[in-house]
């Protein structure tokens, strides 16, 4: 689904560029600005900081005099408010409304206002519903930078989102003989210790090998007991030395 962040007169540059940042990491990349305060904004040094490497997003955006270039094709307007009007379009919150969007097929922008007045309301008045971010009623304000990025964020997890990429290698699991291998040297550094009587085991083994097998040891960890292992022998031997 073809999806257009548009933001209207923006003041601050820095925001065009957290806007870009916002966008690139959530796999969006058409950004078209609506008379911009800084006509240069997309290349001020303050927007390529804050877009923090989301270059490409920069340079394919657009620049545009008013918002009828700026919808150009959309078929389903969202506004963006913090407040409520008494006339317009039904005001949503972004996940409920986007759950029933994603099922449809069209090509949506999302409409934001200006730092310093947010949304005129004859813009409000042109868009299918109002997206309203469920904040603090008390301190409900948003930095545009940040309301992108939830709308963003909302947006990308209804039509499927991105898998969770683990940031470790999947752990090498010990095997039977592994673990069979580790409890036998055990079994040779508790009794150089003294802790185990080779004369009286008991169930200390068994009891052992059940305790590792509930903690499912890698190979890794059968490496670190095995030394520990070896350790408590040398230990053990020295003593009796």
């Amino acid at each position: 689904m073809k999806t257009r962040f548009v933001l209207i007169q923006t003041s601050h540059a820095g925001n065009v560029g957290a806007a870009a940042r916002a966008m690139k990491v959530m796999g969006f990349d058409d950004l078209v600005l609506v008379a911009p305060r800084w006509p240069n904004v997309l290349r001020r040094e303050e927007t390529i900081q804050r877009a923090s490497g989301a270059l490409d997003v920069l340079e394919n955006a657009r620049v545009v005099e008013t918002l009828d270039e700026a919808i150009d094709g959309v078929t389903h307007l969202c506004a963006t408010a913090m407040t409520p009007r008494d006339f317009g379009p039904p005001t949503r919150a972004p996940r409920e409304h986007f759950t029933a969007l994603a099922r449809q097929e069209h090509h949506v922008a999302f409409l934001f206002g200006s730092e310093r007045f947010g949304m005129a309301n004859e813009d409000v008045y042109r868009c299918h519903t109002c997206l309203s971010i469920p904040t603090n009623p008390q301190f409900g304000s948003l930095n545009l930078g940040a309301a992108i990025q939830v709308i963003a964020y909302e947006w990308r997890t209804a039509l499927g989102g991105f898998e969770v990429q683990d940031a470790v290698t999947a752990p090498q699991w010990a095997g039977a003989e592994q673990v069979a291998g580790m409890l036998a040297h055990w079994e040779t550094a508790l009794a150089d210790i003294g802790f185990l009587d080779p004369a009286v085991p008991r169930k200390l083994m068994p009891r052992l090998n059940q305790l590792f097998n509930r903690t499912q040891l890698t190979q890794e960890e059968i490496h670190i007991l095995r030394g520990i292992a070896k350790a408590m022998s040398e230990a053990g031997q020295g003593t009796r030395r």
